[in-house]
């Protein structure tokens, strides 16, 4: 490709509105360029990328049987209806004008309506059916470039199997392609435990990186290898103390006392003394949470513990439903159900709020004085704690999520009634396994791991082209004659050339621009080295810069083209 023709429109400067390496990158390097906030337009040299991350993944997918479709964005509502799925998405789905249409966020729905009737016997299963295809979330802040866009291009595979333990092959089939899809594309990754979300399902499991963009947070021990989201992860922590005595309660007036760092500085206490409280709404009940001091409850510990989803109870619900504003609400007299988190199990002479403003109550024994409370593990791993497989500690971070695989289950082909006949002629809803990754994260991600202070680094099965021809001084006829006798000979020997043959640009900016767009191996022709018949060949990683007599770079591009990667 020459870059006179081509439509590669570099910047110098960074664009006021990107702020990790990967958005900056793919603007400055003309791969992308945003049209609204959370849609960007992929231009060519983008776009070139994106196909070969592409054809990775269909070549992957291909090879444990996938079978490609291409289904429509824009999806009757009913059908979302069915799963009950409009309301989990909620504002995230982006709805038609007449409400009769949503465009897809994902295609569980659209997958089991076509397997609906057409796979009816255990003998046309397994199936393993995929798609390429552009998805909608109506993000409230989309940022981070491509990682948190509105539009986006996913691949989303799924399996049908007869029973679980085929599901089980069939999920093992995809965790193991999406390791060579990420090797392939030279992505370091981990795999984490995770939570289904809105996706449903029994086991989960995400492929991520680490990175300060990532709107993830992982837990991970670096000896044992454990790793878990946030959302789901687990760690060995004391216990509050049980006393031997007991006190009993007593109220105490704390007015204007809210948070639990304003209670212990009131009290002179330590906050693993305190039991804080927060009321949630599930399902239209109130159920009153209790965590230790001022740790976090994980909402989605907790609606996992709740079987459905849950909101933070509003500031005027909270004094009917309690009695007090919020603050002021604890376990004693509350006539709703109340769960706490393992830490604070069988916790004495605790504190908490009254159910009245401004009072607090003393010498709670959550044993004595609360006898239905329930406990779960509901609080967020922090890093330092103990890891739960080795006992080393935790190092909890930031990371972005490539990949997801689920084992759906049920979920859908009960929902939707499609079924399949057993050996036996019995009646079977579909076993099911969605598996999807989000195709622009894995250029994002690439480039977050390989880039410099000039520009992005391209080697192995990304890299846009092999070598990058830059002719200085191109009026020269001799520059001219050469650069383009090379361009067309190494195209021709198969090489996928970009060729910078633009005549009114200065050789500074040529070099800015080389290793902005990062193409492994950059090849100098100037008029300088003509006298003395060489060129300048240059490895865009390491910056290597050697001299090649210009008679021997034909037979010396394969072992430099590998070289450079």
């Amino acid at each position: 490709m020459k870059q006179s023709k081509a439509f590669i429109p570099t910047l110098k400067e960074v664009p006021a509105d990107a702020v990790i390496p990967s958005h900056i990158l793919m603007i400055r390097a003309g791969m992308v360029k945003m049209l609204s906030a959370g849609i960007y337009s992929f231009l060519p040299l983008g776009y070139k990328v994106i196909k070969q991350i592409t054809e990775i993944i269909r070549e992957e997918i291909d090879a444990i049987g996938g079978q490609e479709f291409h289904l429509p964005a824009l999806n009757p509502r009913e059908i979302w209806e069915e799963t009950g799925r409009v309301e989990a998405f909620g504002d995230t789905m982006f709805h038609i004008k007449n409400r009769d249409y949503v465009l897809a966020p994902t295609h569980e729905e659209i997958m089991t309506f076509h397997a609906k009737g057409i796979l009816k016997s255990y003998k046309e299963l397994p199936q393993i059916w995929y798609q390429i295809q552009t998805k909608f979330r109506n993000e409230a802040r989309p940022r981070s470039g491509v990682i948190r866009g509105r539009q986006f291009l996913m691949k989303d595979a799924y399996s049908f199997d007869k029973s679980f333990e085929d599901l089980d092959v069939s999920y093992e089939k995809h965790n193991k392609a999406y390791r060579k899809i990420f090797d392939r594309c030279g992505i370091k990754y981990f795999v984490v435990g995770a939570s289904s979300g809105a996706m449903g399902g029994s086991k989960s499991e995400e492929f991520m990186v680490r990175s300060d963009a990532g709107e993830d947070t992982v837990a991970h021990c670096e000896k044992c290898g454990y790793a878990a989201n946030i959302e789901v992860a687990q760690s060995v922590i004391e216990s509050v103390p049980r006393h031997e005595e007991s006190k009993e309660i007593y109220e105490i007036s704390t007015p204007n006392v809210k948070s639990i760092d304003e209670l212990c500085d009131f009290l002179k206490i330590d906050e693993r003394e305190t039991a804080k409280s927060r009321v949630y709404i599930c399902n239209d009940e109130p159920v009153l949470a209790l965590i230790s001091g001022n740790e976090e409850i994980n909402e989605t510990k907790l609606e996992a513990v709740l079987g459905a989803p849950v909101r933070p109870g509003r500031p005027e619900e909270l004094k009917e439903i309690s009695g007090a504003d919020a603050g002021s609400i604890g376990p004693i007299g509350f006539k709703h159900r109340i769960i706490a988190d393992l830490r604070l199990k069988d916790g004495n002479n605790l504190y908490s709020g009254a159910n009245k403003n401004d009072f607090h109550i003393g010498g709670i024994d959550l044993k004595r004085d609360v006898p239905n409370i329930e406990y779960f593990d509901l609080r967020s791993v922090e890093s330092g704690e103990t890891c739960i497989r080795c006992g080393e500690k935790l190092e909890v971070f930031k990371a972005i999520e490539l990949g997801h695989i689920f084992k759906l289950g049920t979920r859908y082909s009960e929902a939707m009634g499609a079924n399949f006949l057993d050996v036996n002629g019995k009646d079977h809803p579909l076993v099911m396994g969605s598996y999807g990754i989000g195709v622009e994260r894995v250029l994002a991600c690439y480039i977050e791991q390989h880039y410099d202070d000039k520009g992005i680094i391209w080697e192995g099965e990304l890299k846009p082209f092999d070598l990058h021809i830059v002719s200085l001084n191109i009026k020269n006829e001799d520059v001219r004659r050469e650069s383009n006798k090379l361009y067309d000979e190494l195209t021709a020997k198969g090489y996928s050339v970009l060729f910078d043959d633009r005549a009114n640009v200065q050789a500074g900016f040529k070099f800015n621009d080389a290793d902005l767009i990062g193409v492994p191996l950059q090849i100098v022709v100037g008029d300088r080295g003509l006298k003395e018949n060489s060129v300048e060949v240059k490895i865009r990683k390491s910056g290597e810069r050697t001299k090649v007599n210009l008679d021997e770079i034909y037979s010396k591009i394969e072992d430099l083209v590998k070289e450079a990667g």
